[in-house]
């Protein structure tokens, strides 16, 4: 598992206390979305939706995510527009904690990913904060965002950054 410690960045509020966690080949070469699916709701995040990664930056606020690559790759933008770029493949895991960034700056024509928010989580959707009231709030309503009960591969908890 790789941790990735993504500051705000001014427009996207990213988390100042979770980084965001990226498992290679954590899903079993071959599976279908259902794999996924269940591998996540046996650790308390239940399947949202199956699609793709929206090709702007957006963040969720109030709601943790994590992506499970079932099918086809991804180059990924992670943290805002000057965040690091991972290339996904099917089997990859990325666990985004609230306020983290994310756009899909290319992906294969068969791409398909299973999205997942903690049980009870109803997350909201927000592009980069235009101004800095709309940051200052992002920003609030990540920090008012509880942590992860755990992280949704393995069930264990959520790394935190070292201070």
């Amino acid at each position: 598992m790789e941790c990735l410690h993504l500051a705000d960045d001014g427009a996207i509020p990213n988390n100042p206390r979770l980084p965001a966690l990226l498992w290679r080949g954590a899903l079993p070469a071959g599976a279908g979305p259902e794999a996924a699916e269940a591998l996540f709701a046996r650790h308390g995040w239940p399947p949202a939706w199956r699609n793709g990664i929206h090709p702007w930056q957006h963040f969720h606020a109030d709601a943790h995510e994590v992506l499970g690559i079932v099918r086809g790759t991804a180059r990924v933008q992670l943290g805002g527009a000057r965040g690091p770029i991972v290339d996904l493949a099917a089997g990859d895991v990325v666990a985004l904690p609230a306020g983290v960034g994310h756009c899909r700056l290319a992906g294969s024509a068969d791409l398909l990913v299973v999205g997942a928010y903690p049980r009870d989580a109803a997350p909201s959707t927000s592009r980069e904060a235009p101004d800095p009231a709309s940051h200052a709030r992002a920003v609030a309503a990540v920090a008012a965002t509880p942590d992860p009960p755990c992280e949704p591969v393995h069930g264990a908890p959520w790394p935190h950054r070292a201070v």
